[in-house]
């Protein structure tokens, strides 16, 4: 609870501003979740139209929200304030299980837990994290996915996988990429059978919201179908902006300069040794796939911060084993000094 407390205060109050001042009018996308949460789908992107969960529990918590604000501010209830405090308030607490989930992974690689405290903090202190916690988005929840995922794999959690499984199709269509990461590495906590049958349950009802809302607006089926394909032509304009100065620096932007806490792991073969064969292959395959969201989304930042599982134990890691910062490790496990 505590750690879920620190996570909670690192992203409400930076999110806070991003609440309270972002202009609407830069973001096709916060405008679109807005209107789902409204039950407005029409003229929503078919890209957001399906992705309802998030938007309709913050329009659950704006309800009682918007009666507050008659009484507190009357000429703001019958506008967007409550909806997107309903946002704000379901977003923080999503990217504060998140930030626990990345915690309890550090532990379980075998970090200090200051390590893995101050690895949280690093992937909170992103600016995707303010624009995921403070605006209305549906990062959130997908970036829990990624954790419970990594987490999942690491620990054995069926419960942990099976949310995923249950939740992911419902948080972004391009779930269908970590799907084959489940199969692979999830089978310490499922075995394949289950988690086909799991993530069946979980398709039928994603299916069953889409047809729902198909019906709603009278999109035909293939318009999915379609606007998935046209994602191929991100490929080309991606891998241009990916190798070019202005895509390292928003490389760079994902983690800031905590990004830099990597090059004393990388310095030595010893110091590589420390963290790289304890990520092995899951931590690769989790990259590859937040790879295939990057170059296909074109949004190389915002998707590149599913990566943070990866480099919050990356980084835990590093502080943890390498001389440099063995004062932190002694600091974790030091007996306080008795008075008297």
């Amino acid at each position: 609870m505590l750690v879920y407390v620190l996570a909670l205060g690192l992203v409400a109050g930076p999110a806070y501003t991003m609440y309270v001042h972002y202009d609407f009018s830069h973001s096709l996308d916060t405008r679109s979740y807005l209107r789902i949460a409204r039950g407005e789908f029409a003229g929503v992107s078919v890209t957001r139209r399906y992705r309802v969960l998030v938007p309709w529990v913050a329009a659950a918590v704006a309800w009682p929200l918007e009666k507050v604000y008659a009484h507190i501010w009357p000429q703001r209830a019958a506008s967007e304030w409550p909806l997107r405090l309903g946002f704000y308030v379901v977003n923080c607490l999503l990217m504060g299980g998140f930030g626990l989930v990345l915690f309890r992974t550090g532990l379980l690689y075998g970090a200090a837990p200051p390590a893995a405290a101050l690895a949280m903090a690093a992937v909170l202190t992103s600016r995707w994290a303010v624009y995921s916690a403070g605006l209305p988005l549906v990062d959130s929840l997908y970036l829990l996915v990624f954790a419970l995922a990594f987490y999942g794999a690491r620990s054995g959690s069926a419960a942990a996988l099976v949310a995923v499984l249950l939740l992911g199709p419902h948080a972004k269509e391009s779930f269908v990429f970590l799907v084959p990461w489940l199969l692979v590495f999830g089978q310490r906590a499922l075995r394949w059978p289950a988690q086909l049958g799991w993530l069946a349950v979980g398709g039928a009802v994603a299916l069953g919201l889409r047809h729902w809302i198909e019906v709603q607006v009278g999109a035909p089926p293939a318009e999915s179908l379609h606007n998935a394909l046209a994602h191929l032509e991100n490929l080309v304009y991606s891998l241009h902006r990916l190798f070019s100065v202005k895509g390292a620096g928003e490389i760079f932007s994902i983690f800031g300069f905590f990004s830099l806490a990597l090059l004393p792991g990388l310095r030595t073969q010893a110091a590589r040794h420390a963290w790289l064969p304890p990520l092995g292959w899951p931590a690769a395959g989790l990259l590859a796939v937040v790879a295939a969201h990057m170059v296909l989304s074109g949004d190389l930042g915002r998707m590149g911060y599913l990566a943070a599982p990866v480099f919050a134990v990356a980084f835990a890691l590093i502080i943890t084993r390498l001389p440099l910062f063995h004062w932190l490790s002694r600091a974790s496990t030091a007996e306080p000094e008795r008075v008297g």
